[in-house]
């Protein structure tokens, strides 16, 4: 007994318990790791994705499950139909209703390793669950409706650094004294577009008032189900916004839980506006961008700026750019990875895009090779004209072409094309990758001269 009266034991007996106390913690955690095995997305899987992710499993020995949560009111995609006999767990129900929610998720809770959403449409039912999901790393609610309701995000960036962002203001209806106040503020060309819209839909730049008129007219007449099938929580909003002129640039990003910022090469961006039509729709989207060191280094203090503004950690962010004679101004950012870009990465730098977006989720290093392997491409090809699909000329002769990688067909015969500012998707996307820029180009303009789509 020592002089406080307390019994004390031998040291050598006192070392022993400490081992094995610090045993039974490190066998309890290694269970609790080994139950943590569920991959959850939000609203779509793709096949590439599963590939990806269990062509990852392999490498590092691991098993790993599939889980895909969807709203039962909502009509799957075609391509996460493709998916679905692949994916371990289907769990569908009704995502307005929060008990709903808590029982479908209920009985996975306990071994979910990374919950993830590839599309914006289906950010706002991430931001549902978030309460329900305590045990993952993941960002705010808040957050997440900060970066996926471009009035929200407008606000706080002008808040972090007015230089960020145009003048910009909100309408909700088309009465002259709304468009009055515009016309004050802002200055023509003017962007109009839906807050919480992706895929450029509904996106419209406007001359003068004749225009601007006609195009809230247009939106605020035909935005409403397209809020609804894409499950918004709100009524709908239209941002307008000075129009910026500049090229067009994006880059996607990991940031942990503290805030840490890891950079991935970024993507250059030629719209349909360039090559004629009256949309804004990503034509083109190459990488590796040709843009010099300072540039980029700019380009990544802006974005930076942006993920702090927008509060965002534990998630990927893709941010869209302008270069503008007034320096870097954001676009738009989400969080999320941006479209086609594992596929682009993949191709030009040999890095796993849909890897690195699980493992910054699950607190780990994303992996990012900085050896530049040559150059990819995702276009985008819509219609001339709105109408009925009736005849497309070329599709085979550009899987013909070197530097053709993968075509996804949106449309078939007979399906009705509309514009990307009239709310429509592609009649289809392709990806090509060539090791010289050179040839790259060349089979861009090849299927460009192949290509006819032809509507009535």
């Amino acid at each position: 007994m020592n002089k406080n009266n307390r019994y004390t034991l031998p040291l050598p007996l006192v070392g022993k318990l400490y081992q094995q106390v610090i045993k039974a913690v490190k066998l309890e955690k290694i269970e609790v790791e080994k139950e943590k095995d569920i991959i959850l997305y939000i609203g779509k899987i793709y096949n590439h994705m599963i590939d990806a992710i269990k062509s990852h499993a392999r490498t590092e020995r691991k098993r790993y499950k599939i889980a895909l949560l969807y709203d039962s009111k909502q009509k799957l995609d075609q391509y996460t139909m493709a998916a679905l006999d692949r994916v371990d767990f289907v769990l569908a129900c009704d995502t307005d209703s929060p008990d709903e929610l808590q029982k479908t998720l209920m009985p996975y809770t306990h071994r979910l390793y990374v919950v993830t959403c590839r599309t914006e449409g289906h950010i706002p039912l991430l931001s549902k669950i978030i309460p329900d999901i305590p045990y993952v790393l993941s960002p705010t609610a808040e957050s997440l409706i900060w970066s996926s309701e471009k009035l929200e995000m407008r606000r706080r960036l002008y808040n972090y650094n007015k230089k960020l962002t145009p003048a910009f203001a909100i309408i909700n209806n088309q009465k002259k004294e709304s468009i009055k106040k515009i016309e004050e503020n802002i200055k023509y060309p003017l962007i109009v577009k839906p807050s919480g819209l992706a895929e450029s839909m509904f996106v419209t730049i406007c001359y003068h008032r004749d225009e601007l008129e006609s195009t809230l007219k247009t939106i605020l007449k035909t935005m409403e189900q397209k809020y609804k099938d894409s499950n918004f929580l709100h009524d709908p909003q239209i941002l307008v916004e000075h129009f910026m002129e500049g090229d067009q640039y994006s880059i996607d990003a990991y940031v942990d839980s503290v805030g840490k910022i890891f950079f991935c090469p970024m993507v250059y961006i030629k719209t349909g506006k360039s090559i004629g039509f009256d949309d804004f729709f990503g034509y083109i989207q190459m990488t590796p961008a040709q843009l010099n060191t300072n540039s980029q280094t700019e380009a990544q203090q802006s974005a930076t700026e942006t993920i702090y503004a927008l509060g965002l950690r534990n998630t990927s962010v893709h941010i869209e750019l302008f270069r503008t004679e007034d320096g870097w101004k954001i676009i738009e950012a989400g969080a999320r990875v941006g479209g086609f870009r594992h596929m682009l990465y993949e191709f030009s730098f040999g890095m796993n895009h849909t890897v690195n977006d699980i493992l910054n989720k699950a607190g780990k290093k994303p992996v990012i090779p900085k050896k530049q392997l040559g150059h990819s491409v995702a276009m985008k090809f819509y219609a001339k004209k709105e109408g009925k699909l009736v005849k497309i000329n070329g599709i085979k002769k550009v899987q013909d072409l070197q530097s053709f990688k993968r075509i996804y067909i949106n449309k078939k015969i007979g399906d009705n094309c509309k514009f990307a500012n009239h709310g429509g998707t592609s009649v289809f996307n392709v990806i090509m990758f060539n090791k010289e820029r050179s040839n790259l180009l060349a089979d861009i303009r090849r299927i460009e001269q192949m290509i006819e789509i032809e509507t009535e």
